[in-house]
């Protein structure tokens, strides 16, 4: 769990960063864009191409192409049609597909792991809920397409690597997702993206290189290595503790005014989401 948090800091420190000095100044399909090349000129170097199985290769492809590409294009197209509000609402039931597409792979029932992404959904609904605009159907399906690619690729990554274990570390294997993601990322920001909001400041520059190389690379990176070291009901939990951290450092670092009771009461929600999933897999394994 430890590569699963340490991401969790990474992204909700990210979120601030792009919030503050992207949103509404650089073209986001170009800050996509970017972030896949950048971490691509990490991990494609280090690539092995051969002794790789082609099946494996191909399910790298589609797995970088579903996690960050269709996700990100989805979630800045969700933006034409919803309110910041409205975004973060939706986005929390990322752990309902998580858990569901792990139970469907396994062909089995996991009603401990689905109360746990229901629980971890409850938590961030408490800290995040604002009325939404009745006129948010397409908005809210956009999105929700968003959930289910990005759940999908980090769970199909996790079973990938169990069926495909290979003799080589993770990072030898994993330029093929960046390769995947730019195969989405340039066709978007070709069709979608206005080059006349290109980066024009210092700050803008840095805030996309760490973007790139922590949140894209190793972020992406450790966030899949991760995933394979936990149960799915846990990753389940796991995509929703940055709502309370990143607010935590939103409220710390940029002094946004920020309801400290319900942060605290979310978190806990939480935090008791990560019990009930833990307790589901002891449960699991003395039946067993």
């Amino acid at each position: 769990m430890g590569y699963l948090l340490f991401v969790t800091l990474i992204q909700a420190f990210s979120f601030s960063l792009i919030g503050v000095y992207l949103a509404g100044h650089v073209d986001s399909y170009f800050a996509v864009l970017f972030r896949v090349l950048l971490a691509g000129l990490v991990f494609i170097p280090l690539t092995r191409w051969r002794r790789v199985e082609a099946p494996f290769m191909r399910g790298m492809l589609l797995i970088g192409a579903l996690q960050f590409g269709v996700t990100y294009v989805c979630l800045y197209l969700s933006f034409r049609v919803l309110t910041v509000p409205e975004v973060l609402l939706f986005t929390i039931l990322t752990p309902l597909h998580v858990t569901l597409i792990e139970d469907a792979l396994n062909r089995r029932f996991n009603p401990w792991g689905l109360l746990a992404a229901l629980v971890a959904v409850l938590g961030a609904v408490i800290i995040r809920y604002d009325r939404v605009d009745p006129d948010f159907l397409g908005g809210f399906l956009l999105l929700q397409l968003a959930n289910f690619t990005y759940a999908a690729g980090q769970v199909l990554y996790k079973h990938l690597v169990a069926r495909y274990p290979g003799d080589m570390p993770h990072y030898r294997r994993f330029g093929y997702f960046y390769l995947g993601a730019l195969a989405v990322a340039l066709p978007a920001f070709l069709l979608f993206g206005n080059a006349q909001r290109l980066p024009d400041a210092p700050d803008q520059w840095g805030v996309l290189l760490f973007l790139g190389l922590c949140s894209t690379a190793l972020g992406m990176y450790w966030w899949n290595k991760g995933a394979c070291l936990v149960n799915g009901a846990t990753l389940a939990v796991m995509n929703n503790l940055h709502v309370p951290v990143g607010l935590l450092i939103n409220l710390l670092i940029w002094g946004q005014n920020e309801d400290l009771g319900k942060l605290f009461s979310g978190a806990l929600v939480i935090v008791l989401s990560v019990w009930i999933s833990r307790r589901g897999l002891v449960e699991r394994r003395a039946a067993a």
